[in-house]
């Protein structure tokens, strides 16, 4: 019962996502974080509902969801059992980034969303000269964690309407502009904090910070997206998990 007692906290109930999605993500980093093993049962539905401040109706929900996906298997009779699916294929399922303990919840402010020229020295993705600069910052269980400037391959789409995103850009990218990326290769180091830092984010701007940089592969197997991804290590970390 320990891994639920006031997550309902971190809650957004203004976010893109519904709230039953919201639940299931965070179950299932959680999950993924080893907080919850392979083949525990879940507390009661009741039980676990409050613990998390939400309704039985909207939990089931999220549960079965997480049965959908293979990260549940539901007994008739005796509850919900943990099945750590390392291919489950959740919202968060390409976020590598997570709080020093591991899981926590994503979330994200955006800051500013501009269509223009991809700078010079870039890698080659997708087929256009320009692309979608798309600044936000990331946080995980409302802590800032992650300065994120993805760029998105101005082929894709002509314009992005801004209200229509959600809190996981690849579950825009698919609903709205039928986009789906399938696979990612990111390449980890140490950058230095831009000027552009929002206020929020600890480290300050020309410091060195953790980073890491991401190229995007659509379903057609071709790049499309290119990120830059500045995370405060004290706060999180970056994890990848091998099975």
């Amino acid at each position: 019962m320990d891994h639920f007692a006031g997550r309902h906290v971190i809650m957004e109930t203004n976010s893109a996502l519904p709230l039953y999605i919201q639940l299931s993500e965070l179950i299932a980093r959680e999950i993924a974080a080893g907080h919850i093993l392979d083949g525990e049962r879940l507390p009661p539905e009741r039980e676990m509902a409050a613990a998390m401040n939400t309704s039985v109706g909207t939990l089931r929900k999220a549960l079965a969801e997480l049965t959908k996906q293979g990260l549940l298997e539901r007994r008739q009779g005796s509850g919900n059992y943990v099945r750590a699916n390392v291919r489950a294929q959740n919202v968060y399922a390409f976020f590598r980034i997570e709080l020093l303990k591991g899981g926590g919840l994503p979330t994200a402010k955006l800051i500013s969303v501009e269509r223009m020229r991809k700078p010079s020295d870039f890698p080659d993705f997708g087929d256009s000269d320009e692309g979608h600069r798309i600044r936000r910052l990331r946080f995980l269980n409302n802590a800032p964690c992650v300065m994120e400037e993805i760029w998105l391959d101005g082929a894709v789409a002509a314009d992005i309407v801004t209200e229509d995103m959600s809190e996981s850009l690849y579950l825009f990218y698919k609903e709205r502009l039928g986009l789906w990326i399938t696979h990612v290769e990111d390449a980890v180091s140490v950058g230095q904090v831009p000027d552009w830092r929002p206020d929020g984010f600890a480290p300050s701007a020309g410091s060195t910070t953790g980073y890491f940089e991401r190229i995007g592969y659509s379903q057609q197997n071709k790049r499309v997206e290119f990120s830059r991804n500045w995370f405060d290590p004290e706060k999180s970390r970056y994890v990848a998990r091998i099975r």
